[in-house]
């Protein structure tokens, strides 16, 4: 069936719903998802740019758009379980790329089977592009994590989550995570919030890790 099962297989995307067996005030599929580090990567990189760095642009949009790609075939796998040990989450990694190679064996014309091995690879890497799609994706969970705490959800998950994801992104040596850490944080624990969670006494915790 040639490119257009891949193009199909896009509309799995939206059906895929994020974070999935607990309450949401709003729930987001794994697409939305997509859409959203996209655009938070491309302010990131400007903001690297800005202070020098060069940017691999066309490399940068292949990995954030697709970087979610295989969950086409295992779905949301919740953060916690993914990450539970190193063993199950290279496990999960082997089995999705696993089932992206043989999809685009199976489907994709010769002529262009190299181009989708390469843009639908795994894109978290050492390099620069890599470290921004890891800072992108992990500030999505900031901002999905949240938006449930700001509205009053008390899932312990969704605070693990926030937690988390801020540590992580403070541990990465860019220029853009400084700038997110310094302006457009405090600008978010600074909403107005009905929860009864404090969220910035976990910000403030997750930071001075």
């Amino acid at each position: 069936m040639g490119i257009h099962k891949y193009f199909r297989s896009l509309n799995e995307l939206e059906r895929i719903i994020r974070c999935p067996g607990k309450f949401k005030f709003e729930e987001h599929s794994v697409a939305a998802h997509s859409w959203k580090v996209v655009q938070y990567a491309k302010t990131l990189a400007d903001i690297e740019e800005k202070h020098g760095a060069v940017i691999d642009w066309k490399k940068l949009y292949e990995i954030t758009s697709s970087h979610d790609y295989g969950e086409i075939f295992i779905g949301d796998i919740k953060t916690p379980v993914k990450h539970s040990s190193l063993q199950l989450r290279s496990l999960i990694q082997q089995v999705e790329e696993g089932m992206v190679h043989n999809f685009i064996e199976e489907h994709i014309p010769d002529e262009f089977k190299s181009i989708f091995f390469h843009q639908l690879r795994e894109g978290k890497d050492e390099s620069l592009e890599g470290l921004i799609l890891e800072v992108a994706d992990k500030m999505d969970q900031v901002y999905e994590a949240f938006a449930e705490i700001q509205r009053g959800n008390t899932e312990k998950e969704f605070v693990v989550m926030y937690r988390n994801a801020l540590i992580k992104i403070k541990n990465i040596d860019l220029r853009c995570v400084d700038y997110f850490l310094t302006e457009i944080l405090p600008d978010m624990v600074n909403e107005e919030t009905l929860s009864p969670v404090d969220i910035k006494r976990i910000t403030e915790e997750a930071l001075a890790l």
